[in-house]
């Protein structure tokens, strides 16, 4: 891919951004107005300043069903490689996954998420990961709707807003058997369930 618009410094957006920015219209968001996608992104650590994304995994829902079929599984060249960090995300720097540019890795997240509602647990974080990403590459942010899995415990049990759950802890809560921990795609698929039992006990739509 020709990444030239990097250092385009003129008002014109790629043709990918303006395909995302697209999926806002009136018109395209009613259309998927009742599908969420579930993500996760691990990370070489926390600083969302200083660290940088090592890979994007997501689900699809669409009619309270998780699609199979539909999932997004990426990752990515590291530019920054601390070894401390393998031990919680199993990404080694010479590992043999296939491994794309953070841009193009943003350019997939983007196309699989459209303009659905988007869904994490501990979503924030994430979310300010993908959004330094975008403008690194002098883009905007997300605009896409969002829903905590967190926070939708809380309302749930009427926590207070300091009181946080891991994601560990309610998959033991709800009993979701944990597998493929701590990768970005398992991650996705435990937090889909969560977020379907969750959204049940809170009679969502």
């Amino acid at each position: 891919m020709n990444w030239a618009f990097l250092k385009n410094n003129s008002k014109e957006f790629p043709p990918f951004w303006e395909s995302y920015l697209a999926q806002f219209s009136s018109e395209n968001k009613q259309k998927l107005a009742k599908e969420y996608v579930v993500f996760d992104c691990e990370t070489t650590g926390l600083s969302v300043k200083n660290d940088r994304i090592l890979s994007i995994g997501a689900v699809k829902i669409i009619a309270n069903r998780i699609e199979v079929g539909e999932v997004l599984n990426v990752f990515v060249h590291q530019e920054v490689f601390k070894p401390e960090s393998v031990p919680i995300h199993g990404i080694i720097r010479d590992s043999q996954e296939d491994k794309i540019v953070e841009a193009e890795a943003i350019i997939r997240f983007l196309d699989f998420i459209k303009n659905s509602t988007i869904v994490g647990h501990n979503i924030w974080f994430d979310i300010e990961m993908i959004n330094k990403a975008l403008d690194r590459l002098e883009l905007g942010k997300l605009k896409n709707d969002f829903i905590d899995t967190d926070a939708m415990y809380q309302k749930l049990k009427h926590l207070p807003d300091d009181e946080h759950y891991s994601l560990d802890e309610l998959c033991d809560i709800y009993k979701i058997r944990k597998s493929d921990r701590h990768t970005a795609c398992g991650d996705a698929y435990l937090t889909a369930l969560l977020f379907l039992k969750l959204k049940k006990k809170l009679n969502l739509n």
